[in-house]
């Protein structure tokens, strides 16, 4: 895929600046001093041949920033392939990523070149690269030192000329600890490694985004002082995923040509922002003196009677619930431990 022409350029989106870029059809819309300085270093990465392993929470912009780094290199031109690591079944990923002849297997009734062979001379992208499976993840290995390999159920070696970026909200360096990932295809992977912020630590892209995806799906509505200040409050345990559902859902609920913090009752998600009526829709914004949502609980309070919430409405069917919430099962897992040594909230 040859990416569309276009260039960083500031824009105005109502009450607040920000820079805007496409990549490969992905918008990127960057106002924080963290953001800013990992798209620079993004730029200087991206002019180098390392394989980069790009890190950070679900739902952070992981995939972006990945697009970013081709849409940069030298490469651009050529093609740009992404896959998802956990999407297929183990025994399905081998013939995806390197091919098969025909008869490799039951139903392989021709003949198919591997994503790495359509990736010849561009960029792959490898998300959840931490799901890959020990035997997979030598072969990985092999083609990342430049080794011919064979399709499966082949008798010739296929050469490529990749480069390789891959992507996980997996601690790689624990998994390797556990052994659970090797370690000599982790240090392959990470010859760069390029941390994607959560959006609680880069409250400045909040607005800008909110505005964005509402200019998307809403383009008549307006974002009310007291839903900016809900957004503002809330932790986004789903991060930048997390904050479009909320503003979509948010403009399907509005009753009027603005949305306010109200409108983000009904959400299953987070019902943190119920709190929210503490805000007026003062032009001016709310009130600093009146503590807003912070000062009645904590955003780890919030987030905690979110959790407990979603865990009724699913019938403490976990899988479900962290769905509904917009993080992975395992994040929702990691939290239900540490709520296990606290005591219980009041709802």
């Amino acid at each position: 895929m040859i990416p569309e022409a276009t260039g960083l350029r500031k824009v105005r989106l109502p009450s607040a600046e920000a820079q805007s870029e496409v990549f490969l059809g992905m918008t990127a819309i960057i106002a924080s001093e963290p953001m800013l300085r990992l798209m620079e270093v993004v730029r200087r990465v991206a002019r180098s041949s390392a394989t980069t392993l790009v890190t950070g929470e679900s739902g952070v912009g992981k995939e972006l920033v990945a697009r970013a780094v081709h849409y940069y290199s030298g490469r651009a031109g050529k093609p740009w392939v992404d896959f998802n690591c956990a999407a297929l079944p183990e025994q399905l990923l081998e013939s995806e990523l390197f091919g098969h002849e025909r008869g490799a297997f039951s139903g392989a009734d021709s003949a198919k070149p591997g994503l790495f062979e359509l990736a010849h001379q561009g960029t792959i992208f490898l998300d959840e690269v931490g799901e890959l499976d020990g035997r997979l993840q030598v072969k990985l290995l092999r083609v990342l030192d430049g080794a011919p390999y064979y399709r499966l159920g082949g008798v010739r070696k296929v050469s490529v000329d990749v480069r390789v970026v891959a992507a996980t909200n997996r601690d790689l360096e624990r998994a390797v600890a556990q052994g659970r990932f090797r370690s000599d295809l982790f240090h392959r992977l990470s010859q760069f490694t390029l941390q994607v912020p959560p959006l609680r630590s880069r409250p400045a892209d909040i607005e800008p985004l909110a505005r964005h995806f509402l200019a998307e799906h809403f383009p008549d509505l307006e974002l009310g002082s007291s839903a900016v200040g809900a957004l503002r409050a809330y932790s986004w345990p789903g991060n930048i995923r997390e904050l479009r559902n909320a503003v979509i859902q948010a403009g399907v609920m509005s009753q009027g040509g603005q949305i306010t913090a109200q409108d983000f009752r009904l959400r299953p998600l987070p019902s943190a922002m119920n709190d929210a009526s503490d805000y007026d829709d003062d032009p001016d914004g709310p009130d600093e003196d009146s503590g807003g949502l912070e000062a009645p609980r904590s955003l780890e309070r919030m987030e905690r009677r979110m959790i407990e919430e979603a865990l009724t409405a699913t019938g403490g069917h976990q899988q479900r619930a962290a769905a509904r919430l917009g993080i992975s099962r395992r994040t929702l897992s990691r939290k239900l431990k540490l709520y296990e040594s606290e005591q219980p909230v009041t709802l």
